[in-house]
């Protein structure tokens, strides 16, 4: 029989399907091999790219990784911040930026083959061109994000790189998380994060790998099989706030993780993002006890399934595996 659960921090509903249970193998499908063509990402190509933003360079003086604006930025840096009304619509400009962090000067496509030093340069990138960004204060908030694969809705060039957009307002999928952490918190004087680690701690059902200080989980109300979270196991609200031997613990984690989905799912495609707290200013309405109620992690989904006319219309998502199953294959690996 089927089952509903509820996620603690959204109060999100999901469908386990179990009568459809699918096993690793019933997930793979081929891969979809685009016409690449000329790779602008590899060493040699940088005057294919637009100007460099940032970079993290080696003894010699070679690129490790490089920070270039988007070719099809959603946001610009070269608008200015205006809000108006028209009735009940609200209009702003489409302010902000968006960068492309290139993670290899190699033609790698997979985080999950990148070493783990390398992998630990695109996290601290992340930090750097977020501190960068934070100096702007019209904005609120810098998402991390990755997409792999075509599923994923990465393009036809398999070089390993990610996004950084940094936007004038809160993302919705952000307020109704921190909100979610803000009710929890305000009822139970507690962090709805730190409680799930102690809980799946406890359970041990549900953990892939518990090491370097982090967790990686499949959450008790996955929205998509094979779904993970990683989030430190001591209270942070700001992934920026990591230090450097905690960003080497993460980013061996990433590649285990990373990895295991490669062998597993037949290299599938994926998102990952980052979630993290807003910037630390005082807005208006903005709460003093974000510091505690909120904890940062990074969501992994693997693109196995589709979104349709149920999902959209009711809100709830169908996940066709146990997520107490989905972590234990992903252990075995």
């Amino acid at each position: 029989m089927p089952e509903l659960r509820k996620d603690p921090i959204l109060g999100r509903w999901v469908i386990i399907a179990t009568e459809r249970a699918k096993r690793p193998k019933d997930f793979k499908r081929d891969i979809v091999n685009l016409p690449e063509g000329d790779c602008p990402f590899c060493r040699g190509n940088e005057h294919e790219t637009s100007a460099e933003l940032f970079s993290i360079r080696d003894d010699k003086g070679d690129w490790r990784v490089r920070v270039i604006p988007s070719r099809k930025p959603f946001l610009k840096s070269d608008d200015k911040l205006w809000k108006k009304g028209k009735g009940p619509y609200d209009l702003m400009a489409a302010f902000g930026s968006h960068e492309t962090v290139i993670e290899t000067p190699e033609h790698i496509a997979n985080m999950a083959d990148l070493e783990v030093a390398q992998i630990k340069d695109v996290l601290r990138v992340y930090c750097i061109r977020a501190g960068e960004i934070e100096k702007d204060l019209r904005i609120k908030y810098v998402l991390l994000f990755k997409n792999y694969g075509y599923d994923a809705g990465a393009g036809p060039i398999k070089h390993s790189r990610s996004q950084i957009i940094a936007a004038p307002v809160n993302l919705k999928r952000v307020k109704e998380e921190l909100e979610g952490a803000k009710s929890y918190y305000n009822y139970h004087q507690r962090c709805v994060f730190c409680d799930i680690c102690s809980q799946e701690l406890s359970q041990k059902e549900r953990i892939v790998l518990d090491e370097e200080g982090f967790l990686a989980l499949v959450p008790f109300a996955p929205r998509f099989p094979f779904e993970i979270w990683i989030m430190p196991k001591k209270h942070s609200p700001y992934f920026c706030g990591i230090n450097d031997g905690e960003m080497y613990g993460l980013a061996k984690v990433m590649k285990k993780i990373l990895t295991k989905l490669k062998v597993l799912l037949n290299d599938p495609a994926y998102n990952y993002v980052i979630h993290t707290a807003p910037f630390k200013r005082q807005y208006p309405g903005y709460w003093s006890t974000i510091d505690d109620d909120f904890h940062w992690h990074i969501e992994i989904t693997p693109r196995l399934t589709r979104v349709a006319g149920f999902e959209w219309g009711s809100g709830f998502y169908i996940c066709p595996v146990l997520p107490e199953e989905a972590a234990k294959f992903l252990r075995e690996i």
